[in-house]
């Protein structure tokens, strides 16, 4: 088994994101359901560590 690494991560976050958002009907951007809160967490988690990851490969 590999390793996925913290972009592989971050992207399957966003692709859940977006398969949710596409299925639920009590999503809205300003509020989301608890699901789709949780998942949304975790992309904007993964997301700022893969920036700072690459902001301190830039330096």
């Amino acid at each position: 088994m590999t390793k996925r690494g913290l972009y592989e991560l971050y992207m399957a976050a966003a692709a859940a994101v977006r398969e949710h958002d596409a299925t639920c009907t009590t999503c809205t951007p300003e509020l989301r359901c608890p699901p789709g809160r949780r998942l949304y967490g975790e992309l904007v988690r993964l997301q700022d560590d893969y920036l700072a990851q690459q902001k301190t490969r830039r330096t």
